[in-house]
């Protein structure tokens, strides 16, 4: 089967841009395949491989449901029935979506539905904006092409061509990864528990392969992702400050589903408090005017971090130990008594036991201990290299009894 590099785009708008990116791909020896992504009765073109009708034709409900008349339940609806189509194909060597605010819409999702490490470019006029939704845990590269995808011109055109050559490249010189001898471990980190992660890898990369996780809700995902993919064996949950993001409104959260595919797949599970000190808000003027007396830290000319109170330490608390309670493979939850991060020492400005003790408490009151479900207090901090050890060495024999 020949592989291609397959284009999706609304053909009734934009087709000029299409048969270009076939062009400059097909000067790279590169096989280019469009796929019509309309959300009307596109009528038929020699250029158009694969039809918007044949798309539709994957959504559960049928093509009616796309082409409905009504345009936002057609993106919508194509958007579904594209996510069905694409990851079935067999030839996909790399794809390339283009698109305004509509045609991401449409496209973004089936991107992220593919695994990681195809090559996928997005180019869309809302790529210079908040691109989370779009990308989401998955490794889109997006390109801002500057001027609205409205015919070719002397910049649409440098851009797609760039955008087209890059996919030719990765095509053409495809990474290869050697066969693997170890498991692959998550890790999660911010910049406050590096110390406490660098010992950790430290103890672990002699038997697994360390891939980490910065914590910023996107980070979290990702990992879970991949667990949920098999391509993960075990998770090492040292930062889990996403949970102090989602209980107060902070800028980096995690969703109401993590750790649930830690207790649907029961992979070894060794969690800890890093970051539940804290919460990220962008630069100082965002924090909401609720939070304006309480204790920050400006991080960079970005990121603003609030320490977390009592009661919401209490709350994170109780949501973890409610997560863990569902997780009936092997569970470890480390708490550092010596504070959650570089931040929480004394003499540093987020130093509060209080706060650190109510989650201790709410987490013991709520966690349902068992033989293989522990709650494990050490009096280190999170960042001392004897806590790292522990964690790291726990790991390692859940592994062994496993």
């Amino acid at each position: 089967m020949i592989p291609h590099v397959y284009l999706l785009g609304t053909v009734d708008t934009k087709s000029d841009e299409l048969i270009y990116l076939c062009s400059v791909l097909e000067k790279n020896g590169v096989q280019p395949l469009i796929v019509d992504v309309s959300t009307n009765m596109t009528p038929a073109s020699a250029n158009i491989e694969i039809s918007a009708q044949t798309v539709a034709a994957c959504h559960p409900d049928g093509a009616t449901a796309v082409f409905c008349g009504d345009r936002g339940r057609a993106i919508a609806a194509m958007s579904i029935a594209l996510e069905h189509f694409l990851p079935g194909r067999a030839d996909i060597a790399g794809v390339i979506g283009i698109g305004g605010s509509g045609g991401t819409a449409i496209v973004a999702p089936a991107l992220q539905a593919l695994p990681i490490g195809l090559p996928k470019i997005l180019i869309s006029t809302v790529a210079s904006g908040n691109i989370e939704l779009y990308v989401g845990e998955s490794d889109i590269a997006m390109v801002y092409p500057v001027v609205d995808l409205q015919g070719l011109n002397r910049i649409s055109r440098v851009v797609l061509a760039n955008a087209a050559n890059a996919m030719a490249g990765m095509i053409r010189h495809r990474y290869i990864p050697p066969s693997q001898s170890h498991p692959a471990l998550g890790i999660t980190m911010f910049g406050v528990t590096t110390p406490c992660v660098t010992e950790a890898m430290h103890v672990l990369e002699h038997d697994f392969e360390c891939l980490v996780f910065h914590a910023t809700g996107s980070g979290g995902k990702s990992m879970e992702r991949l667990v949920a993919q098999g391509v993960i064996q075990g998770v090492l949950d040292i930062t889990t400050t996403e949970f102090c993001d989602f209980v107060a409104g902070g800028i980096f959260p995690c969703e109401v589903s993590r750790l649930d595919v830690i207790a649907r797949t029961k992979v070894p599970y060794v969690g800890s408090c890093g970051g539940l000190d804290m919460v990220n808000f962008g630069a100082i003027e965002t924090v909401p005017e609720r939070y304006r007396d309480r204790v920050f830290v400006q991080h960079n000319p970005f990121i603003t971090l609030m320490r977390t109170t009592p009661a919401e330490c209490r709350q994170i608390g109780r949501l973890i130990g409610e997560r863990l309670n569902r997780c009936d493979g092997p569970v470890r939850f480390f708490y550092p008594e010596g504070g959650f991060s570089q931040l929480d020492r004394p003499d540093q400005p987020f130093y509060d036991p209080m706060a650190d003790e109510a989650f201790r408490d709410v987490l013991l009151a709520t966690l349902q201990q068992t033989s293989d479900r522990r709650f494990i207090s050490l009096p280190f901090a999170i960042n001392d290299p004897s806590f790292a050890q522990a964690m790291a060495e726990e790991l390692i024999q859940i592994f062994k009894e496993n």
